[in-house]
Formats: C-alpha cells, sequence, structure tokens
C-alpha cells in the first residue's frame, strides 16, 4: 500500500494529465450520446415502421466487442480521440434510445388522449407530457450509458488518445500491479462520480415537475440543475478547444508499439524533438502494432520506432536472407519507394525474437536450442503474444523451419505470458532479446540455432513529408545513432519491468545522463 502511495505522489502530475484526458473524452462522448440517443429514441416511438431497424442496428453495435469496434474504426477516423468517441457513443446508445421509447411508449393512452382532447398539438403533447413523464425512465438510461463510458474510455489509450486507460495497459504490459491500480482506482472514483452527478441532474429536473414544490423551492431547484449541466457542458468544451488551440502550432506526432521499449523509444524521440526544436510533440504512444503502422502510413503519426525484420517479414512479406546491412539497405529502398517512409540511423541494438523457457524446466529436458526444444514440444504449452502467433516471422514461420508440433498454443498479450509460465501454466514463451522481463524472470533464452530470425534492428520511421516540411528534424533524430546498445536497452527496460519506474522517467533520464538534453 506504501508503494501505491509513493506511486501517486511520484507521478501525480501525470496521473492528473490522464485524469483531465479521460473526462475530457468521456464528457464529451457523454454528451454526443444523449444528442442523437434522445431524439433516436422520440423517433423510434413516433414510427413504428422504423422501430425494429434502428434498434437491431443499435443492437448489433452493441453486440461488436468493443475492442473489435475500436480497430474498425481506426482505419475510418484514424487514431487518437476520434475512433475513441465514437466507440463510446455506438454503445451508449442503446440504454438511452430504448429508456426513450419505452418511457414514451409506456405513459397511459388516456393522458394523451385528454391532451389531445383539450387541444394541444403533438409538439406540445411530446414537451409537456410525453418527455416529463417519461423523464425517470430516460434519466436511468442516461446513467447507465454515462457510468458505462468511463469504464470504456480506458480502451482509448489503446489507438493513442491517452485517458486513465495508458495507466493500466502500461501495468499489465509490465506486471506492474501498483500502475494498474492508479489508473484503475481513480477511473472507478470517476464513475461513481458520474453517476452521482446525474443523480442530482435527474433530481433536479424532476423537481421542476413536482407540484408539492414551493416556487422558491422550484426556482433554487431549476437554478442548481443549470449550473451542473452548464459546468459539464463548459469543461468538455473548454478542454475540447484549448486542445485545439494548442495543436494549432507546428506539431510532430511521435508513435509507440505498446511494448516497454518502444515506449521508452517513443519517449527518447519526443523528448529530443522538444529538446532541439521549437515544435510541440505529441505523444501517441502505446498503440498496437498494426495501429502504429496504420497510423504512419495514412498521416497520423509522422515518427516512430521500428525493427528491421519486422518491415522486411512483416509488412513486405519476404524471407530473412541477408546481412543486416543488406537487409536494411533493402528494407529503407522499399518503405521509401513504395510507401514515402524514410528510414533513419538504426539506433544500434539488435532485438530479435527469441524463446524463452523457465531455466529449471529446459535443465530438465536439457534444452538449449531450438532443435532441443523441437524433440519435447508435443509436451510442453507454448504461450507467445497473438501478434506473434500469427506473424509470419513468429509462430507460424518457426514451426516450419523446426517442425515443432506444441501441445497446446495458448495465445495471450503483454507480460501476462511471464505471468502464465511463472504459476507452470505454459512452459514456453516468445520474448524480445531485449526484454527486460527475462531478467527479472531469470528464464533460459534458447538459442535459434537455425538462424530463423532476421536482424531486428531499431530504427526511425519517418514521413518523408514531414521531413520536407521541417527539414531540421532528420538531423535531431539522427542523434540517437549507434547510441543505445543491446546491454543498454535490457538495463533500460529492466527499470521499467522491474524497478517500477515510468517510460517517460527511463528515457529522460536516459537522455540526460548521456548528455543529450541538460536537466
Amino acid at each position: 500500500m506504501a508503494n501505491f502511495f509513493n506511486f501517486l505522489i511520484d507521478q501525480r502530475v501525470q496521473i492528473t494529465s490522464l485524469l483531465i484526458q479521460h473526462i475530457q473524452l468521456t464528457v464529451v462522448a457523454i454528451v454526443v450520446s444523449i444528442m442523437i440517443g434522445i431524439p433516436l429514441g422520440i423517433l423510434v416511438s413516433k414510427k413504428e415502421n422504423f422501430r425494429k431497424y434502428i434498434i437491431g442496428i443499435i443492437n448489433v453495435f452493441q453486440a461488436i466487442p468493443s475492442m473489435a469496434l475500436l480497430g474498425l474504426l481506426v482505419p475510418i477516423l484514424g487514431i487518437g480521440s476520434k475512433p475513441a468517441i465514437m466507440m463510446v457513443v455506438l454503445y451508449s446508445l442503446l440504454p438511452i434510445v430504448k429508456n426513450t421509447t419505452t418511457g414514451i411508449l409506456g405513459i397511459d393512452k388516456n393522458i394523451i388522449e385528454s391532451a389531445t382532447g383539450i387541444g394541444l398539438t403533438q409538439k406540445q403533447i411530446l414537451y409537456k407530457i410525453q418527455l416529463p413523464l417519461a423523464l425517470p425512465i430516460i434519466m436511468a438510461g442516461i446513467r447507465i450509458s454515462a457510468v458505462t463510458a468511463v469504464g470504456l474510455m480506458t480502451l482509448a489509450a489503446f489507438i493513442g488518445a491517452g485517458g486513465l486507460g495508458y495507466l493500466v495497459f502500461s501495468g499489465v504490459q509490465t506486471v506492474n500491479n501498483t500502475m494498474i491500480l492508479a489508473g484503475a482506482i481513480p477511473a472507478c472514483i470517476l464513475a461513481l462520480f458520474v453517476d452521482y452527478l446525474f443523480s442530482r441532474i435527474e433530481k433536479t429536473a424532476m423537481s421542476k415537475y413536482s407540484s408539492v414544490k414551493t416556487s422558491s423551492d422550484k426556482k433554487k431547484s431549476k437554478n442548481t440543475g443549470l449550473k451542473i449541466c452548464a459546468a459539464v457542458i463548459t469543461v468538455a468544451i473548454l478542454f475540447t478547444t484549448v486542445g485545439q488551440i494548442f495543436n494549432k502550432k507546428e506539431t510532430i506526432v511521435v508513435g509507440s508499439k505498446d511494448f516497454t521499449e518502444n515506449i521508452i523509444l517513443g519517449n527518447i524521440y519526443a523528448d529530443l524533438i522538444e529538446e532541439y526544436t521549437d515544435y510541440n510533440v505529441e505523444r501517441k504512444l502505446n498503440m498496437g502494432t498494426s495501429v502504429v503502422w496504420n497510423s504512419i502510413t495514412s498521416g497520423d503519426v509522422d515518427v516512430c520506432v521500428d525493427y528491421t525484420g519486422t518491415i522486411l517479414m512483416n509488412i513486405m512479406k519476404e524471407e530473412a536472407k541477408g546481412d543486416k546491412d543488406e537487409v536494411y539497405n533493402h528494407v529503407k529502398e522499399t518503405m521509401s519507394k513504395e510507401y514515402k517512409l524514410k528510414l533513419l540511423a538504426p539506433v544500434g541494438f539488435n532485438n530479435t525474437y527469441t524463446l524463452a523457457m523457465d531455466s529449471q524446466v529446459a535443465k530438465k529436458y536439457n534444452i538449449n536450442t531450438y532443435t532441443d526444444l523441437t524433440k519435447y514440444s508435443s509436451d510442453l504449452v507454448f504461450s507467445p503474444t497473438m501478434q506473434f502467433q500469427n506473424r509470419e516471422d513468429g509462430l507460424p514461420g518457426i514451426q516450419k523451419c523446426y517442425g515443432m508440433e506444441f501441445k497446446e498454443v495458448k495465445g495471450m498479450d503483454g507480460s501476462l505470458r511471464y505471468q502464465a509460465l511463472e504459476r507452470g501454466d505454459a512452459q514456453v514463451i516468445d520474448a524480445f532479446s531485449t526484454d527486460g522481463l527475462l531478467k527479472k524472470f531469470d528464464l533460459k533464452v534458447l538459442e535459434d540455432d537455425k538462424l530463423f530470425f532476421p536482424p531486428y534492428y531499431a530504427v526511425p520511421l519517418v514521413r518523408e513529408d514531414t521531413l520536407e516540411k521541417y527539414p531540421d528534424l532528420e538531423a535531431v533524430l539522427n542523434k540517437l545513432k549507434g547510441q543505445i546498445s543491446e546491454e543498454e536497452m535490457i538495463n533500460l527496460n529492466y527499470q521499467v519491468d522491474e524497478q517500477g519506474k515510468t517510460a517517460e522517467e527511463v528515457a529522460h533520464n536516459f537522455l540526460v545522463e548521456n548528455k543529450f538534453i541538460t536537466k
């Protein structure tokens, strides 16, 4: 518990910033959901022919897994806040639309007939009779959507939109429960606050139509409700507007993949740009591999770090051949010719894929190489990342090369596979040769005796149109040329994975210690 509070104190600036981002995204999503959901619910209640189609479509969106829906929206809306907000809006519509429809249709028909009989128009009946009477049910739907939105918005971090999900994802990847709690607890508190806020709005709105209240009480309640609503909307508009104003400055967007090393490198390059240029830097870190690639090719990201072997086999779909220089030059030429992307100077280290085992299990079977592993693979459970399980330079390729047939393959993401290994749920995992978790869990790294994996040298990848617009950027990024060895990268990863430091802190300290930047 002491570690948790120390973490909150040390990282209060980052946590506060992520909390503000989370509030901004959530409020915008809730407001948009209400603006769409209530009119749509009214329409559905009035037009019976449309009802089954509209409700059916909304039900379909509700049935799509949230991560899948987010992935489908990225190619359409890009990365960042837009797809995150759209995903939450689509999930939030069902309770609002159905409750609005149910509330209106549930009103006694005799009341509607009486209102019609005294000469009220359909519009007057809606605003003076139906909506007030349906308000409790409508507000219940809004409260459900609002609370759900807070939780769903943690997924925004997966596509670089920030929010408290950044801490949750980072904590899962580094087996850091303190970091997970630092993201999850504020999110829970925020959800409870949102529920309380809407309960007050509901109570205030209902008091307006109470015949028991005195005129002064009504006026007070009405003013309170208006203040609360105005405050919520103002906060959303202010955060959005201020962010847009600052983003109008010359901005370089730095992206990263969703594992420790790449997040550290993303922060290193972002710090370098901030130190040596006057450009504003936007960090869209901790994103999935495919999300980062789609983002830099579409222009949503300007700079990221990738690996020569990953590009060769996963993007270019070619077999590994040639030494590190031949691979680098071939990849560099292809990226420029086909994607208008420029490979800059390698960072220095080779972070190749490897297979690792618990040291005791490897000793028991006398396994030191991939060929040794093949002999016993039918008795062992392999737990790779889902990415490795499906990449041609991953499990499919290595099975063809070595003929491995595991007893079972349990795909899981991030550092969870290390926990599976520690619990005995798996005996073999994939890893990167510079993983800090290899050192943390004291694992046996096996030798790729047939040299299946190509060289995976870390290289900055930059859009050519970005370099044309900011010609001084290339020299800044190349300051890191050959500056990080494999041993140094393992140490940097270890500081995050085992010692509990943040990737931002580790990146900044590296640059200061090596005199790239001043404190």
